[in-house]
């Protein structure tokens, strides 16, 4: 029952806002009592932290796994995006910005685990794309991951880019756009363009 509420509660939470969704609008979802819920979590805020929890560890064993069919990098990247926005479910009612606004301190729990897996999987992803001479191998690969990550972190501020003007999904094909043509080689851009050609067409 734990593990039913909480793939209920993920639904509901990604897709109408954390602080929006009640414990009596799972219940009811549920059609189960709220006594039930509260059986298995304390309170909102302890559900809500084992929903992020849970979500974090599907979406790292996700990178991890596409990050080792070692694609092309820019390749890689993009696939890594569309795996993320799927399971976020294209972050329509922007949960990071929620967590961070309701659940400072779960979201900075949060932020700090996604630092260091994006860190690893941004810096590989660089390394191998100098080496196959998709990026330019005069980057500084640790000052770039850093700052993929402080972009990946800002383009999701709703008062930034409120989601009325700006569907995540665009902004985040914008910004990879942005990031890769910033290190790439000349080779690199032509497969860019490809990418995005192939893309646009499907």
């Amino acid at each position: 029952m734990k593990e039913k509420i909480k793939i209920t509660a993920t639904e509901l939470f990604l897709n109408l806002g954390f602080k929006s969704v009640t414990m009596d609008d799972i219940a009811n979802e549920m059609g189960i009592s709220k006594k039930t819920i509260y059986t298995h979590f304390s309170n909102k805020t302890d559900l809500v932290n084992e929903v992020t929890s849970s979500l974090f560890c599907i979406i790292s064993e996700g990178i991890d796994l596409i990050s080792a069919a070692q694609k092309n990098s820019i390749e890689e990247l993009y696939e890594i995006k569309r795996f993320v926005m799927e399971h976020l479910k294209d972050e329509k009612s922007s949960p990071q910005y929620q967590l961070q606004k309701y659940y400072p301190k779960i979201y900075s729990t949060l932020k700090k685990k996604q630092y260091d897996v994006m860190q690893d999987c941004v810096k590989d992803n660089l390394l191998r794309g100098v080496n196959s001479g998709v990026y330019r191998d005069s980057i500084n690969i640790d000052f770039i991951s850093r700052i993929y990550f402080n972009g990946v972190i800002g383009i999701k501020d709703n008062e930034l880019f409120p989601l009325k003007e700006f569907s995540m999904n665009t902004i985040m094909e914008y910004f990879l756009e942005y990031h890769i043509r910033g290190i790439c080689t000349a080779k690199g851009l032509e497969t860019l363009q490809k990418f995005i050609t192939t893309n646009q067409s499907l």
